[in-house]
């Protein structure tokens, strides 16, 4: 039984108990960087929530986020950005991952429904072929808003 939202996070050394926890429970699965969670965020998570019982979030080590988005890069450390993502209410867990792309926790955790952002083509989602086979859907939630984590940092620059 979780006790806290801090019980929901699963460093990229504990995926065998975020395995555990997980065991027999159908998921949804997404990932990101979630830097700077701002209300596009919120209402994605939220959407994508609402496709399973359990939304899984797999979410870049600070490492990944650096060689994706560059020197400076993550603005807030995973354990900050876990803990947010955690605390809302829908998210079932948050598994931290080291890789460029979330491909070995696909695999791992063969998730019934991947969804990404509507900035994704079907064709392009990682990890798309595994979750198809073994019978899951793939699919995209559309944006909301103009709200972006990029566009929020040069804003703070600027002012």
């Amino acid at each position: 039984m979780i006790q806290s939202y801090s019980d929901k996070i699963f460093t990229a050394f504990q995926w065998d108990e975020a395995l555990q926890f997980l065991a027999h429970k159908e998921c949804v699965f997404t990932n990101g960087c979630f830097d700077l969670l701002h209300p596009g965020h919120l209402i994605y998570l939220i959407e994508a929530a609402s496709l399973s019982a359990n939304l899984v979030i797999g979410l870049n080590s600070d490492d990944s986020v650096t060689r994706l988005k560059g020197n400076g890069r993550p603005i807030n450390d995973f354990l900050y950005r876990a803990s947010m993502l955690s605390a809302i209410t829908e998210v079932g867990c948050v598994i931290e991952f080291a890789e460029d792309t979330p491909l070995r926790l696909i695999e791992s955790l063969k998730p019934k429904v991947l969804v990404k952002g509507g900035d994704y083509k079907l064709d392009e989602i990682v990890g798309k072929e595994i979750v198809e086979d073994n019978g899951g859907k793939v699919m995209t939630i559309p944006f909301v808003g103009n709200y972006s984590s990029t566009n929020l940092i040069e804003k703070i620059k600027n002012s």
